[in-house]
């Protein structure tokens, strides 16, 4: 347990300490090179993306049911689905704040993004790397807890991602999830022990997000999260979270950003995906979604 605490006092801080590190030289100008990312997310993950001090965005995510859902819900559209409306402020060209609300779980998700290093063109910084937390509430009916802080997860990601040309971009985001409440279940009939594992608070995971663009204003997207460290066997027999698989095309304008997705992810809140995500998209459990940001400056 010490050696556990350890290790997630070093991912979290880490980040400062990077940040610490970064120089600028007074002699030499140095350029920024240009966002990686268009929006501020690609599919379910956030970006590198910060925008310029005082800009205000409004974001708008939608999830509709899985594919196989049922059988007369029009290929999960007239199921039931989750959205999640939120807004973020720049306060600093390095500090953005934000708040959101979402359907499923009621949740209330205060969030906050920091660069920590930025890209440079001369390559003197060749990557950039930007933290990402958030702590969210769930605000469902009472009776589902037995504590106030029962309700509180936590979300901590470090993004490092470049911008190989002007039409490609990739980042790779390891994260941690936490929550202090998890439901357990019991092991099913017939199922070994060796094979189940009680769902912890924590769990650790990796994304690998990419664009390409195939025109001024349009671009492919793929974002890919791998959960870590256990697994829970659920009562319909299937081991989970599931990896999230997301595939996308993103389209931009001067201030808006829309994508329009087909993935396996619902939770829309990062931790929900990676804690609690059992659908597999191997198997069929592919859902469409989108994505729309609007841009504000002032």
């Amino acid at each position: 347990m010490k050696n556990y605490k350890k290790i997630l006092c070093v991912f979290l801080f880490s980040p400062f300490l990077i940040f610490a590190q970064e120089k600028v030289k007074d002699t030499v100008p140095v350029k920024l090179e240009r966002a990686a990312f268009e929006g501020a997310w690609i599919i379910d993950n956030p970006t590198n993306v910060l925008y310029s001090k005082n800009t205000m965005e409004i974001q708008m995510a939608h999830r509709f049911g899985t594919f196989n859902g049922g059988t007369n819900d029009l290929i999960g559209i007239w199921a039931p689905s989750n959205i999640r409306i939120g807004v973020s402020y720049a306060v600093h060209d390095r500090v953005t704040l934000g708040f959101g609300t979402t359907k499923f779980d009621r949740l209330q998700d205060f969030n906050w993004k920091v660069a920590l290093l930025r890209q440079t063109r001369g390559n003197e910084m060749p990557v950039s790397v930007s933290y990402y937390g958030n702590f969210a509430i769930d605000a469902s009916g009472k009776e589902n807890f037995v504590n106030d802080q029962d309700r509180y997860s936590f979300f901590h990601q470090v993004i490092i991602a470049k911008r190989f040309t002007p039409g490609f971009s990739m980042q790779i985001a390891p994260s941690i999830s936490h929550y202090n409440k998890v439901k357990q279940s019991s092991i099913p009939t017939g199922v070994p022990s060796e094979y189940f594992t009680y769902n912890r608070n924590d769990k650790f995971a990796i994304a690998l997000s990419a664009r390409l663009k195939v025109s001024p204003q349009t671009a492919i997207i793929v974002d890919y999260s791998q959960p870590f460290t256990h697994h829970l066997f659920p009562e319909n027999g299937r081991f989970y979270p599931k990896p999230g698989i997301g595939l996308g095309a993103e389209f931009r304008t001067s201030s808006h950003v829309f994508q329009l997705i087909i993935g396996n992810y619902n939770g829309i809140v990062p931790q929900k995906n990676y804690m609690f995500n059992n659908h597999d998209f191997f198997a069929g459990d592919i859902l469409i979604g989108f994505n729309i940001t609007r841009l504000y400056n002032f």
